[in-house]
């Protein structure tokens, strides 16, 4: 039988993950703005970041997994602070991403508490290539789902694809999103229906 510590860590670990769920139903609100009816989630929107990095890194050649997992856990806070348009944080001074990572994980196991809060330190003060791929790749993201907003009607999102364009400092973003901006988002399926 486990002893009290491991049951409480096991706990507190399971807490982490049942409050991840969360990210599957909080909307990015942001595009609520722009005139989205019904926009994607945080999780979505993370899992999509997630493969754009992973690309990114291998064409960067930086390393896919280690920006796959900066990816994974960048918006991991919104459970607590929701997804604050840029426009709403100018009245708003919320807490660190760092400082709501490490209340999430205050009773986790202690390997994850520490491995996670490590990789969200990572992403938001590192300069290393993959720092920088994960970066590019949520910018990269925003745009893609504002092109996709775009050719749905919404005709109000390129601010933010005019935003994310001016943000993206890899040359291999910069050529995806000039790419993606010239095609639809259905294209990529004419190669198999020739």
């Amino acid at each position: 039988m486990a002893d009290e510590a491991t049951t409480e860590q096991a706990k507190g670990t399971a807490g982490f993950l049942l409050e991840m769920g969360m990210l599957k139903r909080a909307k990015r609100s942001g595009w609520w703005i722009a005139g989205v009816k019904d926009p994607e989630t945080i999780a979505e929107h993370s899992f999509r970041t997630g493969i754009i990095g992973s690309v990114l890194a291998m064409m960067e050649g930086a390393d896919p997994a280690s920006v796959a997992l900066l990816c994974l856990f960048h918006d991991t806070q919104e459970t607590r602070v929701s997804d604050i348009p840029h426009i709403g944080r100018r009245y708003l001074d919320a807490a660190s991403n760092e400082t709501v990572t490490a209340d999430q994980l205050a009773d986790a196991h202690p390997a994850v508490r520490t491995g996670v809060q490590r990789v969200v330190d990572e992403y938001e003060n590192g300069d290393s290539l993959e720092v920088i791929c994960a970066h590019d790749a949520d910018k990269l993201e925003c745009l893609v789902q504002a092109v996709e907003y775009r050719e749905q009607g919404c005709s109000n999102v390129q601010g933010w694809i005019d935003s994310s364009l001016s943000k993206l400092k890899t040359a291999s973003a910069q050529a995806l999103a000039e790419a993606a901006l010239n095609m639809t988002s259905v294209e990529w399926q004419q190669t198999y229906l020739r």
